[in-house]
């Protein structure tokens, strides 16, 4: 039976509930044999986007991983230097796995902006699949996009999850301004935060 490894990027800045929902959503409804969280040290679209330390966000990646067996950290990224390129990374991991499919996990804004991304048709050839984890609200024309990347309609698979609108950034916000953001994480993760005094506008 062929793999289907699921590649899930991010700098996961925190890493919360709606990325481990979304990403347990894919692996089921896309039928995945593994699922690699890929953490990507420095994203060439974000160089000038304060990032918290990699050491902090390994840690926190594997605390959130720490009890589902079904996902994996990949280090892929990390072992290279930059720039991380997402067709940089698919290659490196079709090299060490020569049989399987790979499905790359992106969010509805992202397929968006794949036009503007690096050798973006390339990225599309070299996937078996995209599974798109859509945000409520967002506004996909895959034909305007295949004009644009050809071949990309075919590939894209949409998976359904609840409406969720955690996102990273406003973990950050609500925490350097004192807002509460319990919620939003596992409890390992929240505690890691506020023992380690993350995302504060100013550390004492």
């Amino acid at each position: 039976m062929t793999q289907r490894i699921g590649i899930f990027g991010g700098t996961f800045d925190p890493p919360h509930l709606g990325h481990l929902i979304l990403a347990s959503e894919a692996r089921a409804q896309l039928k995945l044999t593994r699922l690699l969280w890929v953490l990507t040290p420095v994203p060439p679209h974000k160089l000038n986007q304060p990032i918290s330390s990699l050491e902090d966000r390994l840690t926190m990646v594997k605390l959130a991983l720490k009890d589902e067996p079904n996902f994996e950290l990949s280090t892929i990224e990390i072992e290279r230097k930059g720039p991380h390129y997402t067709l940089d990374t698919i290659h490196l991991l079709a090299d060490q796995n020569p049989k399987a499919n790979l499905i790359l996990l992106i969010g509805g804004d992202s397929l968006h902006d794949l036009p503007a991304w690096h050798r973006p048709a390339d990225i599309v050839t070299a996937c078996h699949q995209i599974g798109v984890m859509r945000r409520p609200g967002d506004s996909i024309d895959l034909t305007a996009l295949e004009k644009q990347i050809s071949g990309i309609k075919a590939k894209v698979k949409f998976i359904d999850a609840p409406l969720l609108e955690i996102a990273s950034r406003e973990i950050r916000r609500r925490a350097s301004e004192g807002l509460p953001f319990r919620y939003y994480l596992l409890p390992s993760i929240y505690d890691y935060i506020i023992k380690n005094n993350l995302y504060k506008k100013s550390k004492t």
